[in-house]
């Protein structure tokens, strides 16, 4: 047992959630010489696809797979969101999550959280048992509570995030190197606070799983020359999740889940460039980078990924479509959105949703009036800058999918079929014999 010397049982069943960012169901299931770890997780127990949520996008899926509540509760729809009633934007942080994460019910019961590397959860809170802090934060010295944590992390190396930029280089080489080096990091923490054995919930995520896959999903997808390295780094992650889940006592119930899918990217499409050259959108002068700086005559403008504002009278503070119009004026978006096709000459968008079958909550003020979910292939973008061209090729070659995430959980007791990301923390709770309320969350258990 662990350094506390816990009793079995004596506070309840325990979960050890580990996130693998970005990880495609079909991925693992296509290649178990690749992943037999998590193909004996699977045997053992359920596994199967979940869908994400709607957009798919990191920042926006972790608050909710941690709270099971959609955008409009979390009040979180993306990388960047809109001010309420300000054509400023912000980067959300988790002090911006405005509903109740997993690990705040399970401490209001009286037991203990350890929480490692989970998106949008800077600054780390203070009323768990410890937490550093994930994607977005600034460094481990001020992303880890308590002190003697974040002592521990700096003295073992341990990183927030690999080193994305190292991706953009045509020689991939470096880049797998430090997702090599930041996924061992990761694993040798996991490891130490899982032997802890002192907490009731352990969750960490795993984000260079999807780092990876922005620059290397293509190659293999296609046969590309660095499809190798492409498994070797996941034969990786599939051992660690192996060595710690034989480190789990018996008391405890390993998930392993990804908050979205992934595909091969073909073309970038710049929205808020379509916009400007259908004659949506136009700017204040020549000079332009920012939201602010779009013009009084705007009919509509995007944000990552794939979401659309109506330059709304009343609500937007130089709206241009009266609300008489704006029914009018959205369906209109939305039917051109819909037909809209690449260079391929397929069309850009799988399906697209407004905002009332999206999102629904307390916090649904600054929720977009459409959301694209694009077709696999199209990646997303909404810069201000302008750019020549509203399709082009960066140096990613993969991209987030809305279907095909992960979900393997060792206890053949649950259901994974049609599934999404919401039914996982009612899941992670009744597996902890946690009492809820049913209407709090979008999703429900899974446990049959």
């Amino acid at each position: 047992m662990g350094l506390f010397d816990r009793l079995k049982g004596d506070s309840g069943p325990r979960v050890a959630f580990f996130g693998i960012d970005g990880v495609p169901f079909s991925l693992i299931n296509e290649h178990p010489d690749v992943f037999p770890n998590l193909t004996e997780l699977a045997a053992d127990g359920s596994a199967g696809p979940i869908d994400s949520i709607v957009p798919p996008e990191s920042s926006a899926c972790w608050p909710s797979l941690t709270t099971g509540v959609n955008p409009g509760e979390t009040g979180v729809y993306g990388f960047q969101d809109r001010e309420v009633g300000s054509y400023d934007t912000y980067v959300p942080m988790g002090r911006d999550v405005q509903a109740t994460r997993l690990w705040d019910r399970v401490t209001e019961d009286g037991r203990d959280a350890t929480v490692m590397n989970v998106p949008v959860t800077f600054p780390p809170q203070r009323n768990v048992q410890r937490m550093v802090s994930g994607f977005l934060s600034p460094g481990v010295d001020k992303a880890a509570y308590p002190d003697d944590l974040r002592d521990s992390l700096e003295s073992n190396g341990y990183r927030i995030d690999v080193n994305a930029k190292l991706g953009h280089s045509d020689d991939k080489s470096e880049f797998v190197e430090d997702a090599h080096e930041t996924l061992e990091k990761r694993f040798e923490t996991f490891k130490q606070y899982v032997e802890a054995d002192d907490w009731d919930l352990f969750f960490g995520v795993f984000m260079t799983t999807d780092r990876v896959n922005h620059f290397l999903f293509k190659d293999y997808e296609r046969d590309g020359e660095n499809q190798e390295a492409f498994f070797e780094f996941y034969r990786k992650v599939d051992e660690y999740l192996g060595k710690l889940r034989e480190l789990l006592p018996d008391d405890v119930t390993m998930m392993v889940a990804s908050d979205h899918g992934f595909t091969s990217l073909d073309y970038e499409v710049h929205f808020n460039e379509w916009l400007d050259q259908e004659g949506w959108l136009e700017y204040e002068d020549d000079e332009h980078s920012e939201l602010g700086d779009i013009a009084d005559e705007t009919t509509a403008y995007s944000l990552i990924p794939g979401r659309f504002y109506i330059n709304l009278e009343g609500r937007e503070p130089r709206g241009s479509v009266p609300e008489s119009e704006y029914e009018t004026v959205r369906a209109d978006l939305k039917e051109k959105l819909e037909n809209l096709e690449g260079p391929d000459g397929n069309k850009v968008a799988e399906r697209v949703v407004t905002r009332e079958q999206a999102f629904r909550g307390d916090h649904d003020d600054i929720a977009p009036d459409l959301v694209v979910v694009p077709n696999h292939g199209f990646d997303l973008k909404a810069g201000f800058k302008g750019s020549e061209d509203v399709f082009g090729v960066g140096p990613r070659n993969g991209m987030h999918s809305f279907d095909n995430a992960s979900l393997l959980v060792d206890d053949p007791e649950v259901r994974i079929e049609d599934a999404d990301l919401f039914d996982i923390a009612p899941t992670v709770l009744e597996l902890m014999d946690h009492e809820y309320d049913r209407t709090e969350f979008d999703g429900s258990s899974l446990v049959q």
